[in-house]
């Protein structure tokens, strides 16, 4: 009899027990997420692009004619004018050959009066029936070799002088000078590869940059053409050491032509560089705002992406159901603006949408979403 009623006894613990757990179970079933309600708020992205930095001119300055260099007037680094001589090439040869050139046009000049002279006088004989038609066809032709080498002599003489004149390297803009390592005495030749040195205007910058197909899509989209895209906000410059250059700059071309081989769009900005801060051949971020008004904004931690496409977890009757949405090309690297899929008064998964399934159980306690940040990046 004792032993039935242990038996009964120990049944009855063992299905407390069973009991016990499975309401452990059945409560651990859901879990709690932050959840964040959705309502529109306005937004300004920023995106940097990566950047070149050019003169608005930089010029490389190489010699027109060979020689040695007998003068270099440059200081590297020094501010240049327009036609300011910067380096003299040996004129010597060039001025020998510019007296060439005078006598030539000399000994032309004299040759095309006398070949004037013998047609008059040729002339003259013809009429009086003394010479044939053949003689005066000569004269004629004489005359007419005469002022052509003439001409080419006065040619010549131009072409002389020209590079005469060219043995004085002049700068052909205002800026500033660069580096160079040629020095007096040393050979050089309009078929060389290296400039003499670099004149760069940088009063003013110009910085190059691209965007993809779809951004200036985008951006087309947005102003409704590319002209109307010039129209583009100011926008800003990161420089290699982290700061924020302080003057914005302008967006003043758009190349119309998709490079085939990245499918990337060039655009270029212009800058003041009053304080000569930035540099030719230097490097930087543009940073592009972007201002969209009124819009959804959810978190990228609460997205997630399976075959490039982008979900987000909706919570309905306290489950979590898997939403697709469609996001704006542009993004800052933490948010989503949020095209279609989702509408102001959706609640939503915002961290973690990665370790959710669909139909998971959302706990009761997590349903007070959090409001979502208003601070604009």
């Amino acid at each position: 009899m004792k032993a039935k009623s242990y038996l009964v006894l120990g049944l009855g613990c063992v299905l407390l027990l069973a009991g016990c757990q499975n309401q452990t179970l059945q409560q651990g079933s859901s879990t709690d997420y932050p959840l964040l309600t959705l309502k529109p708020e306005d937004r300004q992205l920023s995106v940097k692009y990566s950047a070149v930095i050019e003169g608005k001119q930089d010029v490389e300055i190489r010699p027109q004619v060979s020689g040695t260099i007998t003068e270099v007037y440059v200081e590297e680094g020094a501010r240049v004018r327009k036609g300011q001589v910067l380096f003299v090439i040996d004129q010597v040869p060039y001025q020998a050959a510019l007296k060439q050139a005078e006598a030539s046009v000399a000994t032309a000049e004299a040759n095309e009066a006398t070949a004037k002279l013998t047609l008059e006088g040729k002339e003259s004989l013809y009429q009086d029936k003394v010479i044939s038609d053949f003689e005066l066809r000569t004269a004629r032709n004489n005359y007419r070799s005469a002022q052509a080498a003439l001409m080419q002599a006065q040619a010549e003489l131009i072409n002389a002088r020209n590079n005469l004149s060219y043995t004085e390297v002049k700068s052909p803009v205002d800026g500033y000078a660069g580096m160079t390592s040629y020095r007096i005495g040393a050979l050089v030749s309009s078929s060389m590869t290296d400039p003499l040195i670099r004149v760069s205007d940088n009063s003013q910058m110009y910085v190059y940059f691209s965007m993809s197909e779809k951004q200036v899509l985008s951006l087309t989209a947005q102003y409704g053409s590319l002209d109307s895209a010039l129209s583009f906000p100011p926008i800003q410059l990161q420089l290699n050491d982290g700061s924020t250059y302080p003057h914005t700059g302008k967006i003043d071309v758009i190349s119309g032509l998709i490079d085939k081989t990245t499918g990337t769009v060039s655009l270029r900005a212009l800058f003041d560089n009053q304080e000569k801060r930035l540099m030719s051949g230097g490097s930087a971020n543009v940073v592009i705002p972007y201002q969209q008004q009124q819009c959804i904004v959810i978190p990228q931690g609460g997205t997630y992406e399976i075959q490039n496409k982008i979900f987000a977890y909706k919570v309905v009757d306290g489950k979590a159901v898997s939403t697709p949405i469609e996001v704006f090309e542009i993004n800052d690297g933490k948010e989503y603006i949020v095209e279609s899929g989702l509408q102001a008064g959706d609640v939503i998964v915002s961290e973690g949408a990665g370790l959710l399934k669909d139909g998971t159980v959302i706990s009761a306690s997590a349903t007070a979403a959090t409001e979502p940040n208003t601070e604009e990046e």
